[in-house]
Parts: structure tokens; C-alpha cells; sequence
């Protein structure tokens, strides 16, 4: 059996600069300046770009030192291709490529905004705030 036509291709790798900063700024999550992203995407341990008829409309990237400690970061899906369970279909790679690569006794964190903690928690992820650790960041550049 045949299935539908599916308009979307999850792609493993990094979105060129100008696309992360567009996809991150259209999703409603922070800018970050050029050069800094241009530094950054290299280092990603694993990433994926989610198209839409061959145009990058979402992502989502993992990073970390490879064995003790990884950060899912930066998943966002353009606002006209939400609610269609991509942002799903983004963290299943990102985990499943965790699953197959990571060691088992790697730390994996993530910033979970919003309601986006109820995607996370479907994979496993759970609250830090009822164990004895906070999550906490330390903004640069004064904001």
C-alpha cells in the first residue's frame, strides 16, 4: 500500500546561517548574531533541517561534548506549519540518533518553553525543578 504524499523531508545536517536565523526569528525564539552562528553550527553533534517542498522550515540540533553531556537545542517550525506534528517528527530524530549514538550514561538537558515541555515529556524528558536541580543560564552581552 501506497502512502499519501507527504509535503515534508526531515534532513540530517545544519541549516545555513541565514536559514537558522530566519527559522529561529519567524518560530518567535531570540536572533543570534551572524558570526556567533556561524562558529556554532560546525560544533552541532547532530542536527536536522525539516523542508517543505524543498524550503527549510524547521530544525533542531544537538550538542554537546559526544559522551557525557548533550543540550537539544534550537527546535522551531515556521509558524504556518505548526500543529501538524512536526515539531514531533523533529525531536523523534534528534532522540532516536541520542538512542543509537549517545552512551548510555550521557546527562541530555533541554530548555523546554512554554507549553513545549508536554512535546518533551512524550520523550522521556522530566522536570528538574521537582529533583534537587534548577535549570538556570547566564546571559552574555548584558541581556
Amino acid at each position: 500500500m501506497q502512502s499519501a504524499y507527504d509535503p515534508y523531508e526531515l534532513r540530517p545536517g545544519v541549516p545555513t546561517v541565514e536559514d537558522f536565523r530566519r527559522l529561529r526569528t519567524e518560530a518567535g525564539l531570540s536572533d543570534r548574531a551572524p558570526e556567533a552562528v556561524a562558529v556554532g553550527l560546525p560544533n552541532t553533534w547532530y542536527g536536522v533541517v525539516l523542508h517543505h517542498e524543498g524550503e527549510p522550515i524547521g530544525m533542531g540540533r544537538i550538542i554537546g561534548d559526544g559522551g557525557t553531556a548533550f543540550q537539544i537545542v534550537d527546535i522551531c517550525v515556521h509558524p504556518a506549519h505548526q500543529g501538524k506534528g512536526l515539531g514531533k517528527r523533529i525531536v523523534a530524530a534528534l532522540t532516536g540518533e541520542l538512542d543509537r549514538r549517545a552512551p548510555a550514561s550521557a546527562y541530555v538537558s533541554l530548555i523546554a518553553d512554554g507549553p513545549a515541555h508536554v512535546l518533551y515529556e512524550r520523550f522521556g524528558f522530566r522536570d528538574t525543578a521537582h529533583h534537587d536541580s534548577i535549570g538556570m543560564y547566564r546571559p552574555m552581552g548584558g541581556s
